[in-house]
C-alpha cells in the first residue's frame, strides 16, 4: 500500500529533523556501542563468576575427597601397625581397632558417620552413628569386594532416613595387608555427604545460583535445592546432558546458553560445570538468563531512558532554533501568500541583523515596487476592458442600426440574458461571458444582405435559409478573436433546440451548453414582445405562458424557470403592448421562434 506523499513540507519539520538528525543519531550511535561493549563485559563477567563458583565447589569437594582418602589411609595404616597385619579370628575385634574406628569418626571436622573392619573371614569391627540399611549394606558390600580386589572403591550416593533425618551418604574402602603385603581385611568408612550440600547452599545464597552435583551417569549426588532427589536422573538438563556424553571424565570448565523445561514453558538458562577431579563428578551452575542477565536489561533501560530524555532534549532545542530560524521566513511567506492574493499592502516588520532582516528589506522594497507596477497594470486592464466593451457595444449597435426593424434588440437580450444567469445563481465569470455573448449574439447579420435583413414582410424559404445563415457568419467573424473564444457558443447555437430541430446544427439535449439555452429564451422572449414587420409585440405574460409551454421540448426548464421567476418578480420591466388575437399570436410566436 503507497501512502500520498505531501504536497509540501513546512521548513520547520526539515530544520527540526535535521537539528534532531545531527543531535540524536551520533548519540543513538555512540549509546549503541557503549551498550553493546557493557552487554559483551556483564555477559563474560556472569559467566566468569560462574566458572569461579564452580571451579571453587568442585575443587573444594574434591580437596576434602583427597582428604578423607589420606583419612582412610591413615586409619588403615594405623591398624595394619598395631595388629601387625594379623585381622584373623577375634583379633578384627579387639578393643584397640574399635578405639581407633571411634576416633576416625569422632574428630570435629569429620565426615564419617560409619567406619567397618572386615577381615577375610567375613568378621568384623564397626563403630558409627548411624545403623546400615539394606541400601547402605549393598554399597558396603561392594566396597568389600573391592578392597579383596586390591581396588580403592568410591561408591555411588545413596539417601539414608527420611523427612529431616535424611542423609547423603557414599561408602568408600581401602584394603589392609600385612607386612608380606598380602590382603588381610577391608576397611570402609561412611562418609556423609552433607558438607557438599553445605557448600551448594552457600553459592546460592552468595551469587544466587542454582547448583548440584551429578555423578559420571548424570544422577544427582547434592543440590540446594530441595526439589530435587539424590539419585534422580538429571540427563534431561541440556547442560548435565552435555558433561555426561562428551566430557564426564575430564577436567574443564564449560559454560552454555540451554533452556530447560518449567512447567508448560521452556526458561532460558546460562549455566557452567566443573568436574570434580578423582571422582568423576561434575558441580553445576546455573541460572536463568533474566535473572543472569539482569545487569544487563537493567543497563538497556538506563540507555533507552537516557536515551530519551537525550531526544526530548535535543527536540525542545531543535524546536527552539526551528522557531527561531523558521518565524521569519513564516512571516515573509504569509507577506508573500498576501501579496499574491492583491493585497500589497502587506510589509515585512522583522528586526534582525542577519541575512533574513537584509532579506525582508529586500522584500518589502520589491513589494513597493510591485505595487506600484500592478496599479499601472490595473489601470491599463481597465482601460482596455472599458474599450473592449465599447468596441464590443458599438458592433452590437451597428448591428441593430442596420435592421431597423430590431433596434436595441441586442441590448435587451444581454439584459435578459444577464437576469436569468443571475437569478440561476451562475458565477461572476459565467455571467461576464453570457453578457458579452448575448451582446453579440446576432452580430453575423453583418453579412445579411439588406435586401433580407430589412425585408417589410414575411421571408420566403430562400430567403429564411439565408437569414439562419447569420449565426455561422457571426461566430466564424469572431472566432479569430481569443478574447471571445468562451462566447462563441452563445452566438453560434442561439437558434438550436432541445428537440433537435434547431439550426444551424441540430443539437439536441445536452449536446447544447448552457450559455445558448440562457440567450434563446431571453432572445425569444424579446423577439415576441417587441413589434415586428409581420407580427406586433405581444403581452409579456402571454408570451411567458408559451415560453412555459415549450419547456423541455425547446427551451430548458430551467432556464424557463428562471426567466419565470424574473418576471413575476418585477425584474424585467417592459412596456406593455395591445394583446392580439390567439390566432395571429400563434403564428407570429412560430415565425419569431425560428427566426
Amino acid at each position: 500500500m503507497k501512502f500520498p506523499l505531501p504536497s509540501k513540507v513546512p521548513i520547520i519539520y526539515a530544520i527540526l529533523a535535521v537539528l534532531i538528525a545531527v543531535g540524536v543519531v551520533p548519540l543513538y550511535f555512540y549509546a549503541t556501542k557503549v551498550v553493546e561493549t557493557n552487554r559483551e563485559r556483564l555477559q563474560r563477567s556472569e559467566k566468569m563468576l560462574q566458572n569461579r563458583v564452580s571451579s571453587d565447589l568442585a575443587e573444594a569437594i574434591a580437596q576434602r575427597e583427597r582428604d578423607i582418602r589420606s583419612e582412610l589411609s591413615d586409619l588403615a595404616y594405623s591398624i595394619q601397625a598395631t595388629t601387625a597385619g594379623n585381622l584373623t579370628g577375634p583379633r578384627v575385634e579387639s578393643t584397640a581397632i574399635k578405639d581407633l574406628l571411634q576416633n576416625s569418626i569422632g574428630s570435629a571436622d569429620s565426615n564419617v558417620s560409619y567406619a567397618r573392619l572386615v577381615n577375610m573371614q567375613n568378621k568384623y569391627m564397626s563403630v558409627g552413628t548411624i545403623e546400615p540399611d539394606a541400601f547402605l549394606e549393598k554399597e558396603l558390600d561392594r566396597g568389600l569386594a573391592a578392597a579383596q580386589d586390591r581396588r580403592e572403591y568410591n561408591g555411588e550416593a545413596i539417601t539414608v532416613g527420611s523427612g529431616r533425618q535424611t542423609r547423603t551418604l557414599m561408602v568408600i574402602s581401602k584394603f589392609v595387608e600385612d607386612s608380606s603385603q598380602q590382603v588381610q581385611g577391608a576397611l570402609e568408612l561412611v562418609v556423609d555427604l552433607n558438607y557438599i550440600v553445605k557448600k551448594l547452599q552457600e553459592a546460592r545464597d552468595r551469587e544466587g545460583l542454582d547448583t548440584f552435583v551429578v555423578d559420571r551417569s548424570g544422577r544427582l549426588v547434592a543440590s540446594s535445592n530441595a526439589q530435587y532427589a539424590t539419585g534422580q536422573d538429571m540427563t534431561s538438563n541440556e547442560l548435565v546432558k552435555s558433561f555426561v556424553e562428551e566430557t564426564a571424565r575430564l577436567r574443564m570448565t564449560v559454560t552454555e546458553e540451554y533452556t530447560v523445561q518449567s512447567g508448560k514453558t521452556r526458561v532460558p538458562m546460562l549455566g557452567t560445570y566443573d568436574t570434580v577431579p578423582g571422582l568423576g563428578w561434575a558441580v553445576m551452575a546455573q541460572k536463568p538468563q533474566q535473572d543472569a542477565y539482569i545487569e544487563i536489561v537493567d543497563m538497556q533501560h538506563d540507555a533507552i531512558r537516557f536515551a530519551l530524555i537525550a531526544i526530548a532534549f535535543s527536540i525542545l532545542i531543535g524546536i527552539w532554533a526551528a522557531r527561531r530560524l523558521t518565524t521569519p521566513l513564516h512571516v515573509l511567506t504569509q507577506s508573500s501568500r498576501a501579496i499574491a492574493g492583491g493585497d500589497f499592502s502587506q510589509r515585512v516588520r522583522l528586526h534582525s541583523r542577519t541575512e533574513l532582516g537584509e532579506l525582508a528589506q529586500t522584500f518589502n522594497s520589491m513589494t513597493d515596487d510591485l505595487e506600484k507596477y500592478v496599479e499601472d497594470i490595473k489601470k491599463k486592464a481597465e482601460e482596455n476592458h472599458t474599450l473592449f466593451l465599447s468596441s464590443i457595444q458599438m458592433l452590437a449597435g451597428a448591428v441593430d442600426e442596420k435592421d431597423p426593424y430590431t433596434r436595441g434588440h441586442s441590448d435587451r437580450v444581454t439584459r435578459y440574458s444577464v437576469l436569468i444567469a443571475k437569478e440561476m445563481g451562475l458565477t461572476e465569470e459565467d455571467i461576464e461571458k453570457i453578457r458579452i455573448s448575448a451582446l453579440l449574439h446576432d452580430v453575423g447579420k453583418i453579412g445579411i444582405e439588406d435586401r433580407i435583413l430589412k425585408k417589410p414582410g414575411a421571408l420566403t424559404p430562400e430567403e429564411f435559409e439565408i437569414m439562419k445563415t447569420h449565426t455561422t457568419k457571426g461566430a466564424a467573424i469572431l472566432r479569430p478573436v481569443e478574447m471571445l473564444r468562451d462566447m462563441l457558443p452563445g452566438i453560434e447555437l442561439h437558434h438550436e433546440s432541445l428537440d433537435g430541430r434547431g439550426y444551424p446544427h441540430g443539437l439536441k439535449g445536452d449536446q447544447l451548453p448552457l450559455m445558448p439555452r440562457v440567450i434563446m429564451v431571453a432572445d425569444t422572449f424579446d423577439a415576441m414582445t417587441t413589434n415586428r414587420p409581420y407580427q406586433a409585440a405581444m403581452d409579456p405574460e402571454y408570451v411567458i405562458r408559451i415560453i412555459n409551454s415549450l419547456a423541455a421540448t425547446k427551451f430548458d426548464p430551467h432556464v424557463v424557470a428562471a426567466m419565470t421567476k424574473v418576471f413575476e418578480s418585477g425584474k424585467l420591466r417592459i412596456q406593455r403592448a395591445a394583446v392580439v388575437s390567439g390566432e395571429q399570436a400563434a403564428s407570429a410566436a412560430i415565425t419569431t421562434i425560428a427566426e
